[in-house]
């Protein structure tokens, strides 16, 4: 099933309304869907790359207001559609235990999330369902999505074709090291 959504997901590229369909995967990946908008954007970008920061603006727009569809379902709609999404990224069993140091965290949660292959889907539901502040929600959204999505059309921009492989295959890996050494400067400050 993962498979076809890719595919799919690839000949929209393609399309004459790839951008619209741009939007619509980054809306509902923020909320439900499991492939992410980083697909779509690459060959976007590789075939135009004059339109490379349109693209990132319009991915970054559509997932924040993805985000805040998925911040609903956590607020209101947790048991009957949260919950089921949380079970099917298999993080339902450690939603109690995370949820109540999630609201401490807060801002810093949305933004890692943002940025790294952490399914963003889970940390807009827990958001809502935790009643994070939706003023910081939404900014955290903002800048974490706006890193990703332009950093991604920035290298794309630059390098072109040549850097394809390294972003679909490191690009998530260099963004979770980023922000672990960037947490362990935080924490070294902290208590060092």
């Amino acid at each position: 099933m993962i498979r076809r959504l890719y595919n799919w997901t690839i000949a929209l590229a393609e399309h004459p309304r790839a951008i619209w369909a741009l939007a619509f995967v980054a809306f509902i990946e923020s909320s439900v869907f499991p492939i992410p908008p980083d697909i779509l954007m690459i060959p976007m970008i590789i075939a135009r790359p004059s339109r490379a920061f349109v693209v990132a603006a319009v991915a970054m727009a559509a997932s924040v207001l993805g985000g805040l569809l998925g911040y609903y379902i956590g607020w209101g709609l947790f048991e009957s559609v949260g919950r089921p999404v949380l079970e099917f990224y298999g993080k339902a069993d450690q939603f109690g235990a995370f949820a109540e140091r999630y609201n401490e965290l807060g801002a810093w949660a949305v933004l890692i999330a943002g940025v790294t292959q952490f399914p963003y889907k889970v940390i807009t539901i827990i958001s809502g369902s935790t009643g994070l502040s939706l003023p910081i929600f939404i900014l955290s959204s903002i800048i974490a999505r706006g890193l990703r999505f332009f950093i991604l059309a920035a290298l794309l921009w630059k390098f072109g074709a040549p850097i394809r492989a390294f972003i679909e295959r490191r690009l998530g890996l260099m963004f979770t090291l980023f922000v672990a050494i960037l947490l362990g400067g935080f924490y070294a400050v902290k208590f060092l």
